[in-house]
């Protein structure tokens, strides 16, 4: 199946490692144009590097900070001077630390809000004139306490659920031009992330990490945590022209984790 991807011009933050990494590369192979953004410069050009000599893509990067207002903007900026437009946007950033309400600070609760929800409203921002222009498609990664509720990750499943919100009311807002935002929930992926929350369960336990793994997979119909690759692909067919009637949608990806309807 020919996703028409060819040509488009796709915005990827937080992908210089991980699930952003993995959805730049599966657009790349595509046939988009990628623009991947990070805070890190030094993990940015070793991505750059690794898609040119291992795959042959020409990628471009742009140091930002997202939860800087100024630095959205001009990375959206950089993304229109390189490419000319932005036809993609993939909302994406690191989660915020795990905590009972006890123990987090207004300043932990603050930096979550700006890291995980208002720097998705601020990319949306950055890039709707070119998107209005032609269409185009969004996607707000997330997480799968959007459904069920994560013990131990107070910050993540308050500030995922206003993600839902945010898509569901855009969608409506958005349709008029042809833009098309989903939300996609990623469950247990293997990930620098879930692997430190991993740990985080074990330390607190007073097990080890592989004891956990085994006890999450117990827990997951399919038997496994899934690839980065594998949430990749379904970004990627949500970005494409052959999703032309899918928006305002919260796609879990989990192996069937989830059993809430």
């Amino acid at each position: 199946m020919d996703l028409n991807l060819k040509g488009k011009v796709a915005l990827v933050q937080a992908s210089s490692q991980g699930l952003g990494k993995a959805i730049a590369l599966q657009l790349a192979k595509e046939g988009a144009k990628v623009m991947i953004s990070s805070r890190s410069e030094e993990k940015l050009q070793a991505v750059q590097q690794e898609f040119k000599e291992e795959y042959g893509f020409d990628i471009a990067f742009h140091v930002a900070d997202v939860t800087k207002s100024e630095d959205l903007q001009a990375l959206a900026a950089k993304t229109v001077e390189v490419y000319g437009t932005v036809d993609i946007l993939v909302n994406n950033a690191g989660g915020p630390p795990g905590g009972t309400f006890e123990d987090l600070t207004d300043d932990e609760w603050e930096h979550a809000f700006q890291l995980n929800l208002l720097s998705y409203v601020r990319n949306i921002r950055a890039v709707l004139p070119e998107l209005k222009k032609n269409g185009g498609k969004i996607i707000n990664v997330a997480s799968t306490s959007i459904k069920q509720p994560i013990p131990g990750l107070l910050l993540s499943n308050t500030f995922r659920l206003g993600i839902v919100g945010l898509t569901k009311t855009l969608a409506d807002e958005l349709a008029q031009y042809n833009i098309l935002i989903n939300t996609v929930a990623p469950g247990r992926i293997a990930t620098d992330r879930v692997d430190y929350l991993d740990q985080l369960s074990a330390d607190k336990r007073s097990i080890t990490k592989e004891q956990v793994k085994e006890e999450s997979m117990k827990k997951i119909p399919l038997g496994r945590y899934g690839t980065p690759e594998e949430f990749a692909n379904i970004v990627t067919f949500l970005c494409s022209d052959v999703n032309s009637y899918v928006t305002g949608s919260s796609i879990l990806v989990d192996g069937g984790m989830v059993r809430s309807l």
